[in-house]
């Protein structure tokens, strides 16, 4: 559960009331978790405190988004949130995988908190294989969205105007049977659990996801986070001159971390 930071003036829980809650689902090319990376890095969010869990994998490093020699070696768990109370926006960030059969539990401990600190909705950010899409997921753009019934309700005509595309339910028995359509996120780790989940618990969420294959997954995680922006407009985007089009790669600011993000260099001594 949340667990706030000690500040030297008391522990008491931020007031959350009416923000919107934005976290990753641990997927494939860990997107989801590059792109709020870029989030807490560019908006120079404030840590907050922790989401205690014994559903993820624990760890502990150094602080992901150091900008000097005194603020690096402040330590970071497995899961964190971050705050930006001039946007009402919070960022839940995980930095571990999910211990085996522990998804439900996470689930339902994130959705009780969700409620609890009247959150007014949910953004999650994740990814899916690209190597299993069906035909109709082939065309056009990789990106995708689905929104619970009651964040539906409330900016549905949104999404339209975007031009967004919905993800598509694919059949349930390919080949056999193809009028029965299911929701299909393969890769997607908690996402396909925790969207049913609050769509069952009248909780307003998003779920913004990319398809991508493992690798070198930074620029898909640009493509989520500019994704992301369109919508909900956290950095100003500037048009290009060339194509008329928008792009805010460069307004992103990546953190210290990402110098290690595919381990050390080649030792010398091997050569």
């Amino acid at each position: 559960m949340f667990v706030p930071c000690d500040r030297g003036g008391g522990s008491a829980s931020p007031d959350f009331k009416g923000f919107t809650l934005l976290m990753p689902a641990v997927s494939v090319g860990n997107v989801g978790q590059l792109a709020i990376d870029l989030v807490i890095s560019t908006l120079d969010m404030t840590k907050v405190g922790y989401f205690y869990t014994d559903c993820l994998v624990p760890m502990v490093g150094n602080n992901p988004y150091a900008t000097a020699e005194e603020n690096s070696v402040e330590l970071s768990i497995n899961a964190e949130v971050y705050s930006l109370p001039s946007k009402k926006f919070v960022v839940l960030q995980i930095r571990s995988p999910f211990i085996k059969n522990k998804y439900r539990p996470f689930c339902q401990m994130l959705l009780s908190w969700v409620k609890s600190s009247n959150f007014a909705r949910v953004i999650l950010l994740s990814s899916s294989h690209a190597y299993q899409r069906d035909d109709e997921q082939l065309l056009g753009t990789p990106l995708r969205y689905l929104l619970t019934p009651d964040l539906e309700k409330a900016i549905g005509g949104l999404m339209q105007e975007l031009n967004w595309k919905e993800m598509e339910k694919v059949a349930a028995y390919p080949g056999i049977n193809d009028t029965e359509k299911i929701l299909h996120i393969p890769g997607g780790g908690i996402t396909k659990l925790l969207f049913k989940e609050s769509c069952s618990k009248g909780i307003q969420m998003a779920v913004l996801l990319k398809f991508c294959s493992e690798g070198d997954n930074i620029p898909d995680a640009f493509a989520l986070v500019n994704y992301l922006n369109e919508w909900l407009q956290l950095i100003k985007s500037e048009v290009s001159t060339s194509n008329n089009s928008t792009d805010t790669s460069s307004q992103w600011k990546i953190p210290s971390s990402w110098r290690l993000l595919f381990g050390n260099g080649l030792p010398p001594a091997l050569f």
